[in-house]
């Protein structure tokens, strides 16, 4: 039986930077603070949220030693270790070390457009080769390669895999994967807008986005979901639809970095190729934030 830590709603973290364009650590600690306060029920770091294809290599591993240590076990953390280079992530997950981390989010290799013979072959080899559990990432709009529902069960029938983290949006591919995966394997909702319906076809989670700066509102709603209070979790959806919509209108994680921002937990800055939120997407987060503290 594999033991499953991830149910409930983990959080994709943000990376706060300076006016320098510097890691801001300080701002990391507070944002740290705000999710667990929130009540989030693991973390999440390196992830696509994150900023990591913009990240030295030095600055990856200062973030990931930060939140480790700040967050002091509190929350189980998973570190995003993914690639088109089958190999080189062969090379990480089995020679670097991975204290005080409790699994692997990998995700579905980009660019190269891989067949579903070759996208089995590559996260079969990276879970016979991992130190630790898999949670495989499918997200074909960033990817151009989908994990197909009859690839994602045939994985997870391997020891090492979890968990499948969706965001293809394709709620008949979920639903299959619902409907026939073990049942210690989790379908996590990889889409904070789909994670109601994921939810409601069999998911047990999400790892959003949002919950950086809504912790309790959307942490609550899975909560509730889960624990069979239906109605209040559908009426907490209601509230964040606007917010939701929001966030992702110019790019993530400018939308949420900028909704941080207003709520004084880090600054808005992002790294290019990204750019920060436009002041009218400013504008209407600050509408929608007056009506949520109203």
């Amino acid at each position: 039986m594999k033991k499953n830590k991830f149910i409930g709603t983990g959080v994709a973290l943000v990376t706060p930077f300076g006016p320098d364009n510097a890691v801001d650590f300080a701002s990391l600690k507070k944002l740290l603070d705000h999710i667990v306060e929130g009540g989030a029920d693991y973390l999440v770091a390196l992830g696509t949220t994150s900023e990591a294809p913009t990240l030295r290599q030095k600055e990856k591993e200062e973030v990931v030693e930060f939140i480790k240590d700040y967050n002091d076990s509190r929350l189980p953390i998973v570190l995003g270790v993914g690639g088109n280079n089958t190999e080189e992530v062969v090379r990480k997950v089995s020679k670097d070390s991975f204290g005080g981390i409790d699994a692997i989010l990998s995700v579905a290799p980009f660019y190269n457009k891989p067949t579903q013979k070759g996208i089995l072959a590559h996260f079969d080899k990276i879970a016979e080769n991992s130190q630790l559990p898999i949670i495989l990432y499918n997200v074909p709009a960033r990817t151009s390669s989908n994990i197909s529902a009859q690839s994602t069960l045939q994985l997870a029938q391997h020891p090492n895999i979890i968990a499948i983290k969706e965001a293809s949006t394709d709620l008949e591919q979920c639903a299959v994967i619902a409907a026939n995966c073990p049942s210690d394997v989790l379908l996590i909702s990889g889409d904070d807008m789909h994670t109601l319906p994921i939810l409601s076809i069999g998911g047990m989670g999400v790892i959003s986005v949002i919950a950086n700066a809504l912790p309790k509102q959307f942490c609550g709603m899975v909560k509730s979901y889960l624990d069979g209070n239906v109605s209040d979790a559908i009426s907490t959806f209601h509230q964040l639809v606007e917010f939701t919509k929001l966030i992702f209108e110019e790019g993530n994680p400018a939308g949420v970095k900028e909704l941080l921002n207003l709520l004084n937990v880090c600054g808005s800055g992002v790294r290019l190729p990204l750019v920060s939120a436009s002041k009218q997407l400013r504008d209407r987060l600050e509408q929608q934030i007056s009506k949520i503290t109203a």
